[in-house]
């Protein structure tokens, strides 16, 4: 139950490359929840904050302390993207990449939620055989905070042609058991399956992962777990992905193991996550990179960032009701046949439209599910 007069402050990170145009069109969406829960007393406002590399120009570091302030005091942060080859060579921690781990580590959330299911209308875009893919719909949930992306030490040294790098990858059994709990947790609102994903035949900290999550899993009888590893999964991803429920595992292995789901579903584009703490600001994003080959000229996929938006308003607002019209909106618009170039296949009766266009079309639809569906307003008192 909502009372009158909550206010909702966001964030908003448009980030480099495509990314400002996605976060546009979100933003138009944004527009039209905010004037119907306006409605009823609920405040919805937001700002827009440089990060990546737009930050690096702006002011000569990925992450401003302005933005990080602006984004620790939020309700939540909807993030485009960040990167691009303009900053390729300048050290690691200069490059706009440093500015989203950084974000993610001041912000404290060490949960990524990566949804994968097959939308209306899309059915057709998966490389994989119908038989495949019917009934998709997997979440995969990354620990985003600890292995190899963030230990010590690390660097290089040595001059060509004897050159040598380090990478240390390290978990401490709390970040394993807080990660896992979120898992447990989901698996409970979904299928009640846990698949954890590892390489416990080879490192010691996929020996330490198997084992604290077997004694989590003692907390959630109803809840099955089993294990694969890592190799194995991927190979299972492009058989029979529809046979799993939740995936749990570490952050490199669910790096790559989301974006193999997201050629799985067919596009990047579509694919939307949450990143999730202990009741600070949660972060949103989509899961496409920064895409600078396509940017200004209207054609990214803005879905991705839209359905993190989706994700954002039952997750930090606990608005769910919103959350469902938001995902309703966007099936309606892909049931009318509307396409971005990446998810266009030239059948009968599509129509391919541009990042704004699309951002537009969306927020057209909620507008219509809020007019035509009063219970659902009354839904959120």
């Amino acid at each position: 139950m909502k009372e009158q007069g909550e206010t909702h402050q966001l964030v908003l990170l448009p980030g480099d490359g495509i990314g400002p145009e996605v976060i546009k069109a979100a933003e138009s969406v944004l527009s039209t929840a905010r004037e119907y829960l306006g409605r009823e007393g609920i405040e919805l406002s937001w700002q827009a904050k440089p990060i990546g590399g737009a930050a690096i120009e702006a002011a000569g570091q990925p992450l401003p302390d302005e933005t990080l302030a602006a984004a620790q005091a939020a309700k939540a942060v909807l993030l485009g993207a960040v990167g691009g080859p303009k900053w390729d060579r300048l050290a690691p921690h200069e490059r706009p990449e440093a500015g989203l781990l950084g974000l993610r580590r001041a912000l404290s959330v060490y949960a990524n939620l990566r949804p994968a299911a097959l939308l209306p209308g899309l059915e057709g875009q998966s490389p994989l055989k119908p038989s495949a893919v019917r009934g998709l719909d997997v979440l995969l949930v990354r620990e985003l905070t600890g292995g190899v992306y963030f230990g010590q030490p690390r660097g290089r040294k040595g001059e060509a042609p004897n050159r040598s790098a380090l990478d240390t990858m390290t978990y401490q059994e709390g970040e394993i058991r807080r990660v896992a709990h979120v898992a447990f947790r989901a698996a409970r609102r979904r299928q009640r399956r846990v698949t954890s994903v590892d390489k416990r035949n080879v490192l010691e900290t996929s020996r330490l992962w198997r084992e604290v999550v077997e004694d989590v899993a003692t907390e959630y009888p109803d809840v099955q777990l089993e294990h694969q590893l890592v190799d194995s999964m991927a190979t299972l991803l492009v058989l029979k992905p529809q046979v799993f429920d939740v995936v749990l595992t570490e952050n490199m292995f669910g790096d790559i193991l989301s974006d193999e789901l997201g050629g799985v579903v067919g596009s990047l584009g579509v694919m939307a996550s949450a990143s999730v703490g202990d009741g600070g600001p949660g972060l949103y994003e989509p899961v496409h990179g920064s895409a600078p080959d396509i940017a200004g000229k209207d054609m990214a996929n803005p879905l991705g960032a839209i359905l993190s938006l989706a994700m954002l308003a039952e997750h930090s607002l606990d608005l769910p009701l919103l959350s469902r019209a938001i995902e309703a909106a966007v099936h309606e618009v892909l049931r009318q046949g509307l396409r971005t170039r990446d998810i266009a296949d030239g059948s009968q009766g599509e129509q391919v439209i541009g990042t704004r266009e699309m951002g537009e079309r969306v927020a057209d639809a909620l507008a219509q599910n809020f007019h035509t569906r009063q219970a659902l307003n009354a839904a959120y008192f």
